[in-house]
This record gives C-alpha cells, structure tokens and sequence, in this order.
C-alpha cells in the first residue's frame, strides 16, 4: 500500500489530480507497457488505471493483478465483452430485467438489481444476460464512489426456470464466476433485504419507499443508451 508523510492523508481520499495518485497511476502504467506482448483492450490512461488503485485500496501489486485479470477476461471472452453496443440487449433492458438504484447502501456501495423473471431465454442468451452485467460495470466504475466502494448485488430469482438453467452451461458458468459472486435470499426476501439495506433506497415492489423498480429499470435503460458512443469505443470489435 502506498504510504505518505504524515498528515497527507489516504490516496483513496484524495482526487484524481493528486500528486501522490498520479504518482501511483503513472507506476501502474509503466507496469502495464513493460508487459510483453500486451496489447491492452483500452488505452492506458490515468481514469482507466485509477479504478484499479481505487478498487485495491492503492495497493500496487493488488491492483496490477486486477488489472491483468480484466484484461485476461475481456480477451477470454469475446461472447459477453467484443461488443458492447445497448443495441444488442436492448430487448432485454426494456423487458425490465435490469435496474440501479439511485441511492447507495450505507457503506457508499452501488446496488444493482437483477430479475430473472424477466429474461425469456428463448430470445436472450445467457451471454447477453452478462453482457448488460458488463455494459451497467464499465458505466458505473467511471464513478469514484463505486472505485473506492464497490457495488453490491440483488438477484431476484422469481421465475426462474428450467429453460435458465440449460442455458448457464459449465464453460459459461465458469467464466462468469471468475469475475462474481452471488449471495442468495430466501424466500423471504423483503426481510432479509432489509436487513442489508435501508428501506429508504429500496424500490416498492422489495418492501422500499424508492419507486417501482419499473421506474428504476427504464432510468437505467436510459441512461445505458445514452452511454452507446462510449460504450462502443471500449468494445473490443472497434478496436480489430
């Protein structure tokens, strides 16, 4: 972890601009052209290179190894992260499948919510399921909260079916638990929600005083479309 002299303060708190940040940004960055062979899926810049520092609390080693694993996962696999156009899983967006809260958690975090009920696997793949997990990662982690606070998951398994299941084969499931972890509710969900977030932030639907996640699910929809032209600058079919 990067140390300073004292009274200066945590990297993590401080902005981008910052000496001793940049300092660490530009370590990352000679790390990451000293790589041989690497020809890296974005452009090496320092609010790319920052996330890492941020999402490692600034330790250099740790940061370098999330690094190379994006960079491993995005090449590994070209089904969920070569194009990352709204297009492709528009359908799915406006089927309300996917939706973000407007307040974080307690804790700073960004919280996400999935409804499997709402993904008919007759017309989307479970690599298009990812890939709007993907295209909602790469917009939120522009956010320096999300760097420093992560995010958190809800997955509401309502409706799920057979026909989900066949389609999470092995070789799928083992690349996307490479890069999630999934904590399961009970049946009860409205409680155990509420036990890990304030019913404050929480949609109507999940026992919350928020706004239907309808409402939350075309906000977020919206705000993926708008995002198109930079989401297409990091797919990687823009850059062959």
């Amino acid at each position: 972890m990067l140390q300073g002299p004292p009274g200066a303060g945590h990297p993590n708190d401080l902005p981008d601009h910052a000496p001793r940040v940049r300092s660490a940004v530009a370590e990352l960055r000679q790390r990451a052209e000293a790589e041989p062979g690497q020809r890296w899926v974005q452009p090496l810049s320092d609010a790319f290179l920052v996330r890492f520092l941020r999402a490692r609390d600034f330790h250099m080693d740790l940061a370098w190894r999330l690094l190379k694993n994006y960079q491993k996962w995005r090449i590994e696999c070209p089904e969920i992260s070569a194009d990352l156009q709204p297009s492709s899983v528009l359908g799915l967006l406006q089927a309300g499948y996917h939706g973000v809260l407007r307040s974080r958690d307690p804790h700073g975090s960004k919280v996400l919510i999935y409804r499997i009920g709402q993904w008919d696997p007759n017309l989307f793949t479970a690599y298009d399921v990812f890939r709007v997990s993907l295209i909602t990662s790469e917009l939120i982690v522009k956010e320096i909260e999300t760097q420093r606070n992560g995010v958190k998951a809800i997955f509401d398994l309502q409706g799920w079916r057979f026909a989900h299941a066949f389609q999470i084969s092995p070789a799928v499931a083992k690349k996307i638990a490479a890069v999630l972890t999934v904590h399961m509710h009970g049946n009860n969900y409205m409680q155990s929600l509420t036990e890990h977030f304030p019913i404050s932030i929480l949609p109507l639907e999940y026992g919350g005083e928020e706004v239907s996640i309808e409402e939350l699910a075309k906000e977020w929809t919206d705000f993926i479309m708008a995002s198109a032209d930079y989401l297409q600058s990091i797919s990687l079919v823009a850059q062959e």
